[in-house]
């Protein structure tokens, strides 16, 4: 289980009612998309399973995404596919999938805590926290469904591109998906901005 700091609790005592947490997968791998997750979590949510999500088995964190779910005020989930990626970069594609998914919130959070240090595009207060998907329970939680949900895209582009491992590997540049990039060539959902180095 994570060691988290109970940042929520001092958040709320400080007076601010709904406090979301939001996270992102998909930063590093050379293909598909960012997916940003935010969630805003009930005061009486507990699992003794949640942590950062990729510290945790697949089985655990599907587990831990449908508790989730059933223990949030609110979440929303927001995707951006490639090509926005290679047309902004990778930062900025953070930063919309950031404040798409809070747009997509029906309870508006009064704070958002965000993992990483990167500034920003919402109009709300907010607070960046350095592993926070490690430190801070709502962070991990938003790990987890934004995890969960980009590795299901990934394995459903695994089928219409079975040679690349996709649904193994989910995007990232393991040296099997660099062998294959370098024997197959890319595809469509590679990101063209991405510099792929030779497997040695």
């Amino acid at each position: 289980m994570g060691c988290f700091i109970p940042i929520e609790s001092r958040l709320k005592y400080m007076g601010f009612g709904l406090v979301a947490g939001i996270d992102e997968s998909g930063r590093g791998p050379l293909a598909g998309p960012v997916v940003s997750a935010v969630v805003i979590l009930k005061d009486s949510f507990f699992s003794g399973d949640l942590d950062d999500s990729k510290v945790l088995s697949e089985k655990k964190r599907k587990k831990l995404f449908g508790q989730i779910l059933k223990n949030c005020i609110d979440y929303a989930i927001a995707i951006v596919p490639h090509a926005t990626i290679d047309k902004i970069n990778i930062l900025n594609a953070v930063r919309t999938a950031n404040f798409l998914c809070l747009n997509e919130l029906k309870c508006k959070p009064d704070i958002a805590l965000i993992d990483g240090i990167d500034k920003q595009i919402i109009d709300m207060p907010f607070v960046t926290i350095i592993k926070g998907d490690s430190r801070v329970k709502s962070i991990a939680a938003a790990s987890i469904l934004a995890k969960v949900v980009r590795d299901e895209i990934m394995k459903s582009y695994h089928k219409d591109y079975p040679c690349y491992g996709f649904n193994r590997h989910m995007g990232y540049g393991t040296r099997e998906h660099r062998g294959a990039i370098c024997k197959y060539g890319p595809c469509e959902i590679h990101r063209r901005s991405y510099t792929v180095k030779p497997v040695s």
